[in-house]
């Protein structure tokens, strides 16, 4: 249980706000490199509050600028993208990627006054199929090495679905083990529906209250449930909770790997779920995903929703999954998050022995903006190349023997990791 005001520094991310502070001292998704092709139209977008507009410019390199014409306030997704920029259709001015004004039409011959133009804009990077953005001040970090953002195309998938919350209460759902087998309960065995098989995924909905263990990184959290299985045997499961929004836990397309769900604020009420999935190998399924996609409107947001109940069937619940609302773990997640209320009050919980991992993720976080409003840096940054470098961070499903020590599994698993990421390179 949280106070009111340990639930507001962790749940408002607004400009100005220490919870909006720490967030801005990270690279945070802003659309999928699919939403905006080269010669594409602006997007106009909100992010942690603020109203932007995304575009690529004659050279295709995305640009993100503040949404409002520093002129006179016109909306600049509707603008010409021309002459090296976005050019807002109301007087002319033209905008580069960096915030610099470099044509004011109406001005007289020889005025040097758009050099004085300092437009609102923010740096922008592509990699995994999504466009990243840091709104913070100063120089930008290095954007993370992370192994899922640097993985081949054929090897890895990007999406993205709409959440009508606070970005805190889908994070809290990654990091809690527990619920997996109840909430994504499926009453059958997972190869007779073609999303996987094995004594693993059984144990999920056999055993409903694994051991649980988290240990401090740097970071984030280290995560292990350990479950039975068959034949003396038990199924270990790790996933990470990542500073300050990530999530990494196991899945993916067939083949070493696993999947990242990044929960970013549209505003303190609603936010996107980015989720990237890959495989080290050449053998990634993207069929794993087209139900997740003929669920998805061209706008990224659910046909399942509160308005619609997410269209739970009473009589699938009897006979095929817990939820009755159809196979899609989104939808699953999307339900279970937003029926705790737009911003849920923390004030009125009781966690218990099996919220371990979403208790120490909170005072993390509240550490981090402390740390961050006395002046210090946030943790998980990377400034130094060398540094930029992060071979222990990951998922791992396996089944091991009884009598092994799943504490030190990770280990192993990463090592491959490692060794398989190498042709990846460095970003």
């Amino acid at each position: 249980m949280l106070t009111k005001e340990q639930n507001d520094l962790l749940t408002q991310t607004g400009p100005g706000t220490p919870g909006g502070e720490l967030m801005r001292r990270y690279w945070q998704p802003v659309a999928l490199s699919e939403e905006l092709p080269v010669g594409g139209a602006p997007v106009p977008v909100r992010l942690l509050g603020e109203d932007l507009v995304l575009f690529r410019d004659e050279q295709g390199q995305p640009g993100l600028l503040g949404i409002h014409c520093s002129h006179r306030g016109a909306d600049l997704s509707y603008g010409r993208l021309e002459d090296g920029g976005l050019r807002c259709i109301y007087h002319g001015w033209l905008y580069d990627r960096n915030g610099r004004c470099l044509e004011q039409p109406g001005e007289p011959a020889g005025s040097t006054f758009h050099e004085r133009i300092r437009h609102p804009a923010y740096p922008c990077r592509e990699a995994g199929g999504i466009i990243l953005t840091y709104l913070g001040a100063g120089e930008a970090p290095l954007l993370p090495n992370y192994e899922f953002l640097m993985a081949p195309d054929d090897r890895r998938t990007s999406s993205r679905a709409h959440m009508d919350c606070n970005y805190l209460q889908g994070n809290e759902g990654n990091i809690d083990p527990q619920h997996l087998g109840i909430l994504h309960r499926i009453n059958w065995r997972r190869e007779d529906n073609g999303l996987g098989a094995g004594a693993s995924t059984d144990s999920l909905y056999t055993d409903s209250g694994p051991e649980l263990q988290v240990e401090a990184t740097d970071f984030g959290l280290r995560i292990f449930a350990v479950r039975g299985a068959t034949d003396g045997r038990r199924y270990l499961r790790i996933s990470n909770f990542i500073y300050p929004n990530l999530s990494a836990f196991p899945g993916g397309g067939r083949g070493e790997g696993y999947s990242v769900n990044w929960h970013v604020p549209i505003d303190d009420t609603h936010h996107w779920k980015f989720t990237i999935s890959f495989s080290r190998d050449d053998a990634f399924d993207r069929n794993r995903f087209r139900q997740r996609s003929d669920e998805t409107l061209p706008n990224y947001h659910l046909t399942r929703t509160r308005d619609n109940r997410y269209g739970q069937d009473r009589n699938e619940m009897d006979t095929e999954t817990w939820a009755g609302v159809g196979f899609n773990f989104v939808v699953h997640d999307k339900l279970a998050t937003e029926t705790a209320g737009e911003i849920q009050d923390r004030t009125q919980e009781h966690t218990t022995w099996s919220d371990k991992a979403i208790v120490m993720q909170r005072l993390e976080l509240l550490k981090a903006i402390g740390d961050v409003q006395a002046g210090e840096d946030a943790p998980h940054i990377a400034r130094d190349a060398a540094a930029n470098y992060f071979p222990f961070l990951g998922a791992v499903d396996a089944l091991i023997p009884a009598s092994e020590d799943w504490r030190n599994e990770w280990k192993r698993h990463y090592a491959a990791g490692r060794e398989a990421a190498a042709p990846f390179g460095t970003g």
